[in-house]
Order: C-alpha cells, then sequence, then structure tokens
C-alpha cells in the first residue's frame, strides 16, 4: 500500500502521463505530439520508481525518450509530410479507430476484473521477488531474461533490426545530379578504360 506522499506522487505522475498521452492523439503539429511523447515517458518511468521497478524506469528513459522519440522526432522533420492533408482523410477510419478501442478496454476489463475476482492467480504466473538486500531488481530481471526467455529476447531483438533496417529502406531517396561511389564500376576499371594516351606535336599543347 502506498503511504501519504507517495500517494500524492502516483496521482500527480499518473495525471499528467494521462494529459499528456492524450495531447499526443490530439495535437496539430506532429513535432509538438513526439514533445508530449517523451512527457509521457518521464511521467510513465516516475511510476515504475514508484513501484520499486528501477530497471524498467531506466530503460524506458534511455531507450524510448534518448532513442525512439528522438528519432522519431527527426524522421517527421525529414519527411516533408503534408499533414493537413493527411488528417483531411482521417474521419474515414474512425469507425476501425473505435472497434479497437474497444476491443482493447475489453482486452483491460477482463484483465484487471480476473485480478479483482481472483487475486491468487497471480502467484500462479509471476516469479518470485528477490530480496532487494541481497540481490536488485536488475540482477534478478536479467537472471530471468538470459535463461527462461533467451530464445524470445534473441526474436525480438531480430526483428528490431528488421525494422531499422526497414526504417533506413524507407527513407532513403535517390538525388539526381549528386556523385555517387560505385565500387564495382572501380573495380573494374581497366588501363584501357582509365587512361587515354595522346600524341602531342611539338610546340602545341593537348
Amino acid at each position: 500500500m502506498l503511504n501519504g506522499l507517495e500517494a500524492i506522487f502516483f496521482y500527480l505522475f499518473a495525471f499528467v502521463a494521462v494529459a499528456a498521452a492524450f495531447m499526443v492523439i490530439s495535437a496539430r503539429n506532429p513535432v509538438h505530439s513526439v514533445l508530449y511523447l517523451i512527457l509521457t515517458f518521464f511521467n510513465a518511468a516516475a511510476l515504475f520508481l514508484l513501484t520499486g521497478a528501477e530497471f524498467l524506469a531506466m530503460i524506458l528513459l534511455v531507450v524510448y525518450v534518448g532513442a525512439v522519440a528522438v528519432l522519431f522526432l527527426f524522421v517527421v522533420m525529414m519527411l516533408d509530410v503534408d499533414f493537413a492533408e493527411l488528417k483531411s482523410g482521417a474521419l474515414q477510419y474512425a469507425p476501425v479507430g473505435a472497434l479497437v478501442g474497444i476491443v482493447l478496454a475489453a482486452e483491460l476489463i477482463i484483465v484487471l476484473g480476473g485480478y479483482a475476482f481472483a487475486p491468487q492467480l497471480a502467484s500462479t504466473v509471476s516469479k518470485p521477488t528477490p530480496d532487494i538486500v541481497t540481490r536488485t531488481n536488475t540482477a534478478a530481471l536479467g537472471d530471468i531474461l538470459y535463461t527462461d526467455y533467451v530464445y524470445f529476447f534473441q526474436i525480438a531483438g531480430l526483428i528490431l533490426l528488421v525494422a531499422m533496417i526497414g526504417a533506413i529502406v524507407l527513407t532513403l531517396r535517390r538525388r539526381e545530379h549528386v556523385k555517387r561511389q560505385d565500387v564495382s564500376v572501380q573495380v573494374a576499371r581497366t588501363p584501357a578504360t582509365a587512361i587515354e594516351i595522346k600524341k602531342v606535336e611539338t610546340g602545341k599543347g593537348i
């Protein structure tokens, strides 16, 4: 249970996180949306710290704020996208978005309702909590991640690698009138194609 001060900070961080998340989807400027997203990540990390999950809090800041959000900001600024035209046809996808929202809400209600009616279910699927004095949360999480779930961890890394390569391929643009190196052409050069010998008459230039 949270004491009075922890409860105040919990509600404060939770309110700011929910408000910032709402501003992410309602802001007209995509750059402002990314900044609100970073604010949401910071408050979510603070909530993780309140629950004692310091590793997840630091990962949220380092990975999502330091890499994903900043990368998304640069991509939005580099891709010259007409967001006014993009948002003009967004209403036609409103029924699909509402359906997805209803499904997600139903799943959350089922999960939270299951824990409310049967609290003992958590003990059947969760790992034992480590002793904070003798073992940190990060060390215990690393043991579980690299032993029981090592293959899933490798698959997740492979998926992220493919996503990174796909993002590079999608944003790569071929510009005309730009000199580029062609390694195969350079390697295939011969003296006959690389140099030209001309006979120069005496007293005349080339």
